[in-house]
C-alpha cells in the first residue's frame, strides 16, 4: 500500500512539473496556405524528381546537323516572306502593281487576290496555320 501511495504522490508531483503545448499544424505548400516563399523550393524539388521523358522528343544522334539545316530552312523562307511584303507594300503603297496569285516559298503558300476592301493577302503553312491579311486601298 506504501509503494501505491507513493507512486501516486510520484505522479501527481511529477504533473506538476510536467508542460505541454498545443500542436498547431502548418502546410508547406502554397496552394494549401503554406509559406508563398516555398514555391520556388518546391518547384525545384519536384523538377529534380522527375523522371519522365517528353514522348515528342526525337531522339536522334545527328541532331546537330538536322537543326542547322532546319534553321537555314526557316531563315531562308523569313527572306523570302519579308521579301513579299516589301515588295506588298511598295506595290499598294508606291507606282507598282501587284500580280494576283498563288506562290509557294517551302512549307508557306501565300495567295495574293484583290478584295473589296484592299488586296487580301493569305498565308497558309504546311502545319495546317493560317493567316489573312487585307491591305486597304488608297
Amino acid at each position: 500500500m506504501k509503494q501505491f501511495i507513493l507512486a501516486v504522490l510520484l505522479l501527481v508531483v511529477a504533473s506538476t512539473y510536467s508542460s505541454a503545448q498545443a500542436f498547431v499544424y502548418h502546410p508547406n505548400n502554397p496552394n494549401f496556405g503554406g509559406n508563398t516563399f516555398n514555391y520556388a523550393w518546391m518547384l525545384s524539388q519536384a523538377q529534380a524528381q522527375d523522371r519522365n521523358v517528353d514522348p515528342s522528343v526525337k531522339k536522334n544522334s545527328s541532331t546537330t546537323a538536322t537543326s542547322t539545316l532546319d534553321a537555314y530552312s526557316q531563315s531562308l523562307q523569313n527572306q523570302l516572306l519579308s521579301r513579299i511584303t516589301s515588295n506588298l507594300v511598295s506595290s499598294q503603297f508606291g507606282e507598282g502593281t501587284l500580280q494576283p496569285g498563288t506562290y509557294k516559298f517551302g512549307d508557306y503558300q501565300v495567295e495574293i487576290r484583290n478584295g473589296t476592301d484592299g488586296v487580301v493577302v493569305r498565308i497558309v503553312d504546311g502545319k495546317g496555320g493560317e493567316t489573312s491579311i487585307t491591305v486597304p486601298y488608297f
